[in-house]
């Protein structure tokens, strides 16, 4: 039993009737100065003390729809894993899905319904029951609708798939309003936009790496942050070590060495946005050589001439002699593959540099081939219409709310506050929107401007389910049951949906009584459509085959052929990228990454991940920015001097961290800090390099070219001692790292074993 006396014990029950229906600060309501885990004195009954029970379901942390295996006992969640049967995850797990308890477990859940009682954003919030918070937004929805003012409303959430995305579609439709947006920084818009361009697909491809022997890879940190980094390491450990006397060659090239650079046989700087021209290159070597000899040869000849290693090797300070070799390889080695995105992606011309890596998998002939590009099918679950919102379409929406074109506001699981530039005026344009209703189950920066918020469960405790994107080359469905009860007064965000509904009499549309009927009712439907011997079992007994199983797939695939359209070919081609800021006053380009364990800001408020070390600097829970040895010493800067970065639009300080995978006229910094609410663990720490990124947009597909903006590098004086696992980043001569044919231009890059020209 703990050491608790009987009065403090009284005390913590007591507490959850104190503060209702009066105004108090949040932060302070859910500290306590000293916290029990009281534990069961009589289990309930269908609980084996003792005994662990395992919950197959989804991993909803980031977008790859990993599946996972949860570890239960006696009601509580111990521990999570990956489910070794669903194709995505195959049993494996990344780091911020292992950290799923924390986010069920955290202190700064929000534990009930609450409205905002002071000035917006003055964190004053009254507890109130979930009847009057669903009654007070159905009420002012009901009013508008009734106007014919429901396009006034406007449903802003994090990605989501499957069911609930088909809910969401159903009731905006329902209000009479066109406002359905999801909003994701990490949304890869241009790679969509690439596909669609040269293959007529709105779906992406499978990347196969497992069966790849030479893979390029333009900017696509896919062991770290790329799509779906756990299946894409798993093939990467298939494609080195999995089959007898075949290794495969993985090629990595960005202007900052990321995971993926470090994990592969070789490195390659390239100046930032030069990865498309440098894609082109190779592709006029291959076709130079004669290794290309389909029956559109000469139409690519003629676009791609001015597309030389020679030319190319002066725009993107790769040598032409590298040049040329890759080409040989990639071209000489079946199967290849080549993948592109991540920063690549991320400057003005993103889709156009994407386009170029397709075409070197066109020409190579590995498109529906095994170790290439395998076309996906058709989902096996709902398809809904694309509603990811671009950084145009987030200007757009805050244009509207500044005209009062916008009355209510109803956000899930998003956090444009923190997660778009100050210079789109987000939180600004927030202030003129009569009501802001949010579902998260934190209290984010934009939560924190909400008048009404009505909590979700976790994803832990929620049913949905889940049809992976990209798919794996064959129609996959999962479903997320709830692995714990509800710790607290919340409700599941299809449940909060439904019950907006019902008061709103949509029965006819969204008949459903709860998210679990309306799951099981979508999956009655992917069961009569099925074939061969799903038909023939009961619904019942396939519905308990998925729940156990954790998920269901159809041995179906696409044919391969594929034929390419002379006017996407005629298309092709790369301009010089373009950055704001002139260079004389900012002459630095500014490279910000998704971090590997918080990603875009999402799991500051995870203690475990605060304190799990970077993978590449293995610094722990602050901001850092990285600059070539070279850069440092030119400004006279070591490790721990702090320095403010300064775009032309807005300024932030942090101290210096010496890296010597990084090209000199570029310093990158980690995306996730910098946090001002999101719960004790996340704020105050750290910068957010987002808020000075310029609105600079990639032109085709309004996405924000986030690697395009640059800054100046001001020394401020003082200095700040990073917290970091890996000690001193120097080898202080004792010679650790040798120089292995990097050639005359490795002293630049500190002795690692990689070729550059300086810019």
């Amino acid at each position: 039993m703990p050491n608790i006396e009987r009065r403090d014990f009284l005390k913590l029950v007591g507490a959850g009737s104190v503060g209702v229906g009066a105004g108090f600060y949040l932060r302070e309501s859910i500290k306590h100065p000293m916290e029990h885990l009281i534990p069961h004195v009589v289990a309930p009954e269908d609980f084996s003390t003792g005994i662990d029970t395992w919950y197959n379901t989804v991993c909803s942390m980031c977008a790859a729809g990993c599946g996972i295996s949860v570890r239960t006992r006696e009601g509580r969640v111990k521990k999570i894993e990956g489910n070794p049967s669903h194709p995505v995850s195959q049993g494996r797990l990344c780091a911020l899905g292992q950290a799923g308890p924390q986010v069920l477990y955290n202190p700064d859940r929000l534990t009930g319904p609450l409205m905002q009682t002071g000035e917006r954003g003055s964190g004053a919030f009254a507890q109130i029951t979930w009847d009057e918070g669903l009654s007070k937004v159905a009420d002012r929805l009901d009013l508008l609708r009734a106007a014919e003012r429901g396009n006034r409303v406007c449903l802003l959430s994090q990605g989501v798939r499957g069911h609930l995305a088909q809910l969401f579609e159903r009731f905006v439709d329902q209000l009479g309003s066109e406002r359905l947006l999801h909003y994701d920084f990490d949304h890869p818009h241009t790679l969509y936009a690439a596909n669609q361009r040269f293959f007529g697909e709105q779906r992406l491809p499978y990347y196969d790496l497992k069966n790849t022997r030479y893979l390029l890879s333009f900017g696509a940190d896919y062991l770290g942050s790329w799509i779906s980094p756990v299946h894409h390491s798993l093939g990467f450990g298939h494609s080195r070590q999995g089959r007898p006397d075949v290794r495969g060659r993985f090629v990595q090239i960005e202007p900052r060495m990321s995971l993926s650079g470090a994990a592969a046989d070789e490195w390659i700087a390239a100046r930032p946005g030069t990865e498309g021209l440098l894609a082109l290159a190779v592709a006029h070597h291959i076709l130079s050589k004669g290794y290309y000899q389909g029956a559109d040869r000469a139409d690519w000849i003629a676009v791609l001439a001015g597309y030389t290693t020679t030319e190319v090797a002066a725009q993107t300070g790769v040598p032409a002699e590298t040049i040329v070799r890759l080409a040989d390889a990639f071209a000489q080695t079946q199967p290849s593959l080549a993948i592109g995105g991540g920063s690549a992606g991320n400057h003005s011309n993103g889709v156009d540099t994407l386009v170029a890596v397709n075409a070197l998998n066109y020409l190579v002939g590995n498109l529906g081939k095994a170790g290439g590009l395998v076309f996906n099918p058709e989902p096996a679950g709902p398809t809904t219409h694309p509603h990811q919102a671009s950084y145009r379409t987030m200007l757009e929406f805050v244009e509207d709310a500044r005209r009062g074109n916008i009355e209510v506001l109803i956000v899930n699981g998003t956090n444009p506050v923190f997660t778009l530039p100050s210079a789109a005026g987000f939180a600004e344009a927030l202030a003129e929107i009569p009501l802001i209703v949010s579902l998260s189950s934190f209290l984010d920066e934009t939560t924190a401007l909400a008048d009404v918020i009505l909590p979700s469960h976790t994803y832990l405790e929620s049913w949905g389910d889940d049809f992976p994107e990209p798919g794996v080359g064959f129609p996959v469905g999962a479903v997320s049951q709830p692995v714990a009860s509800p710790l607290y007064d919340t409700r599941a965000t299809g449940d909060i949906i439904l019950g907006l509904a019902q008061r709103l009499d949509m029965n006819d549309v969204l008949p459903w009584s709860s998210m679990e009927d309306c799951i099981k009712d979508g999956w009655r439907q992917i069961h009569e459509r099925g074939g061969g011997d799903v038909r023939t079992e009961s619904f019942e007994s396939f519905w308990r085959a998925v729940l156990t199983a954790g998920v269901w797939g159809e041995e179906t695939h696409r044919e391969s052929t594929f034929t390419l359209d002379k006017s996407v070919i005629a298309g092709i081609g790369v301009q010089a990228p373009e950055f704001s800021g002139a260079s004389d006053d900012y002459p630095f380009i500014l490279h910000p990454y998704l971090s590997t364990t918080l990603h875009d800001g999402r799991a500051a408020n995870l203690p475990w991940l605060q304190e799990l070390p970077d993978p590449m600097t293995s610094v722990v829970y602050g901001s850092w920015v990285e600059m070539n040895p070279v850069t440092a010493k030119g400004l006279g800067l070591t490790e721990g001097d702090l320095v403010d970065i300064e775009s032309p639009h807005g300024r932030i300080r942090a101290p210096v961290y010496v890296y010597p995978a990084i090209m000199p006229d570029v310093i990158a910094m980690p995306i996730g800090q910098g946090h001002a609410e999101y719960g004790r663990y996340a704020r105050n720490r750290g910068v957010n390099p987002i808020e000075i990124l310029s609105p600079q947009m990639e032109p085709q597909t309004g996405s924000l070219a986030s690697s395009a903006t640059r800054v100046k590098i001001t020394a401020t004086g003082r200095r700040a001692e990073l917290v970091k696992t890996g000690g001193n980043s120097r080898d202080l001569g004792r010679n650790i790292v040798q120089t292995t044919g990097a050639g005359q231009h490795s002293a630049n890059l500190n002795s690692i074993p990689i070729t550059v020209i300086p810019s």
